[in-house]
């Protein structure tokens, strides 16, 4: 079992650094500088978090967070920012005609030299690897965005899946937290893609460079388990009034609600409403993902209003008592003593009739 969790640790990690190093590839294609191979030294913090979690915590994860998930954002990210900036607005159909030219190109290329030179089969392997990279290399510039936004967000699900669990999160809780993830990754997806396609937001430098910190604040809530973790409150945490009770008691759902409000659904109905009033964006799809950004938010403060109302009926009917009815501690109720009674009886050595209770004589009188 240990052997299995030191695996999925690193074959995850290892994922998440193979593609990592594929946005960077893509974005020294793009910009045609090598200097921009330097974004990969950002993955030198997802070695380190690697070996400290191999060492210490022999590959399991952490409570409440996950560093490894944390730390990839933190590598793909900005290349994603880059190919972002520098999206072109060409159709991929003008690229396709030169991409099937220059694949025919190459192949023909290709079939005359392995006709004139005998070469042996690693070298064949060489340049049929070649011959892929630069296929992919004349791939149109969006759909390779389109692309490694999407894999991108199936990684951190997937990831997250394989990842090793740590304290405090049950396997239960881990499967209600992918599908949460599941629809807040079609979600994100929508709103990048939908968005960022039209021709006014792109006009625009400034809308542009909002809308990715928007979506890069949305990313934050994929490290976290707080949404589905849930704490068993002590007794002292009942009795010290509302706002203890209603912290403790419904943790989860306050989580939950918080990171939809404020995290996700809140600041993407913002930046869907900016764009249909003031930059006049206006089609069938932005509307719809607006009209639901909008209802989750007001169903997610109608459920706020309805878990502190029911906590505070929960501390009315302990505080108030019906009537014939003593719940108080230090009282006794009518079926019969309650145990201070019987502790200041065996205190004080004495036959003391009790409070609602016959008579009795001293050899019926309990021996403690």
């Amino acid at each position: 079992m240990e052997g299995l969790v030191f695996f999925n640790a690193l074959a995850t990690r290892l994922l998440f650094l193979l593609h990592s190093l594929v946005g960077v590839w893509r974005v020294t294609e793009v910009k045609k500088e090598p200097r921009y191979w330097l974004l990969a030294l950002l993955n030198l913090l997802l070695f380190l978090e690697t070996a400290l979690t191999l060492k210490f915590k022999r590959g399991r994860g952490y409570k409440w967070f996950s560093p490894a998930i944390f730390l990839y954002l933190i590598s793909i990210v900005p290349s994603l920012w880059l190919l972002e900036l520098h999206h072109e607005t060409q159709y991929c159909s003008f690229q396709a005609e030169e991409t099937s030219q220059n694949t025919s190109r190459k192949e023909a290329s290709n079939q005359t030299l392995t006709s004139s030179e005998q070469t042996n089969g690693a070298d064949d392997l060489i340049e049929t690897a070649k011959v892929f990279v630069n296929n992919l290399s004349t791939v149109c510039e969006k759909v390779w965005t389109l692309g490694l936004h999407q894999t991108f967000l199936l990684m951190l699900i997937i990831g997250r899946w394989l990842l090793p669990i740590g304290g405090g999160i049950t396997r239960d809780q881990l499967s209600q937290l992918l599908l949460m993830f599941v629809g807040t990754a079609a979600d994100i997806l929508e709103f990048t893609s939908e968005t960022l396609e039209e021709q006014n937001v792109r006009n625009s430098p400034a809308l542009v460079y909002a809308i990715l910190v928007i979506w890069t604040w949305s990313m934050l809530q994929f490290p976290l388990d707080l949404a589905v973790q849930n704490v068993v409150c002590p007794v002292s945490v009942t009795e010290s009034g509302f706002p203890s009770l209603f912290f403790c008691q419904y943790s989860a759902d306050l989580w939950n609600i918080g990171i939809s409000v404020f995290i996700q659904d809140g600041p993407f109905l913002v930046v869907r409403l900016i764009l249909m009033t003031y930059f006049k964006v206006l089609n069938q799809m932005l509307v719809f993902f607006a009209a639901k950004n909008f209802l989750v938010v007001v169903l997610q403060l109608y459920r706020l209003v309805v878990l502190a109302l029911a906590v505070r009926a929960s501390l009315r009917s302990q505080s108030e008592a019906p009537k014939g009815e003593h719940r108080c501690r230090g009282q006794t109720s009518e079926s019969g003593p309650s145990l201070r009674d019987w502790q200041s009886e065996s205190k004080e050595g004495l036959a003391i009739p009790l409070r609602g209770s016959p008579v009795t004589s001293e050899d019926s009188r309990p021996t403690l």
